[in-house]
């Protein structure tokens, strides 16, 4: 297995940027389908970058050997993975065309959107429905943990910042004008309503928050919308807060879910005793 900490100039965002992948390549095996292994692209939380997964004991590593598949995980910038038209800096491309495209032409990984996940927390919850949503000619798959879809913040928003910070003038260099972000795509209902209106393939979604989660009300809001859109999807509550004890495990259900996990491989510096 390979851990690379990379960085290249994306013309999405018009700067060097940094992403770390776990890579099941170590020299000796092949990936196990000709075309190439399934990819994570995993997106962090606000106030997280492209190596929180990794330096706080996340079980990326054995995700990778579980179900054969890269992880890739990009830096998000406190930005919610979303365009930002005002300074031209299109984060939702970056992550649904520029990032896979450049991954796919560095690591030998599947082109089907059939084997390509984006899976996030929090922000990068909301970030994975989102650009799932947008870009579903790429992603087959959305898992989202406890998506920070920030409805009432952005309405009550004020120059006082709130618990974590945020001011209404960082959520409308974020979102452009609050008043109108639900009517764009901008907004999970925003993007819903344009993939239910659109052609493109629909994506498998798998969403879902912690009983005791701040962020309970605003996903079962998102559930409604895509009940009444008609967009197929699994929502799930389950035992926990906003917090890791509950991420983790969802989010390797969501896996569970979405890709076969492979068949235990055998130990190729096993002696034999026979």
């Amino acid at each position: 297995m390979a851990l690379i900490r990379a960085r290249f100039f994306s013309k999405c965002l018009r700067r060097p940027v940094r992403f770390t992948a776990v890579v099941p390549f170590d020299g000796l095996f092949p990936p196990p389908r000709g075309d190439g292994y399934k990819t994570m692209y995993m997106l962090h939380g606000y106030m997280g970058n492209n190596s929180t997964l990794q330096l706080e004991g996340w079980p990326v590593g054995q995700w990778a050997e579980r179900f054969g598949m890269a992880v890739i995980m990009p830096e998000g910038e406190n930005h919610f993975y979303v365009d930002d038209f005002a300074r031209r800096d299109f984060y939702g491309e970056f992550i649904g065309r520029e990032l896979v495209e450049f991954t796919r032409r560095i690591f030998p990984l599947s082109h089907e959107r059939e084997d390509t996940v984006i899976a996030g927390l929090s922000m990068g919850g909301f970030g994975a429905l989102r650009n799932g949503m947008k870009y579903s000619d790429v992603f087959g798959h959305v898992i989202s943990a406890s998506a920070a879809n920030v409805r009432d913040e952005l309405r009550e928003a004020t120059d006082e910042p709130n618990a974590v910070g945020a001011t209404r003038g960082l959520f409308t260099s974020i979102f452009g004008d609050l008043d109108k972000v639900e009517e764009t795509d901008r907004s999970l209902d925003g993007a819903a309503r344009e993939l239910a209106a659109s052609s493109r393939p629909r994506p498998d979604i798998f969403f879902g928050c912690g009983e005791n989660d701040f962020l309970k009300f605003p996903n079962r809001h998102f559930r409604d919308t895509l009940v009444s859109l008609g967009i197929e999807h699994e929502y799930s509550e389950g035992p926990g807060t906003h917090e890791p004890a509950f991420f983790i495990p969802f989010i390797s259900r969501g896996l569970e879910r979405a890709l076969p996990a492979l068949p235990e491989a055998p130990n190729p510096f096993a002696i034999d005793k026979g």
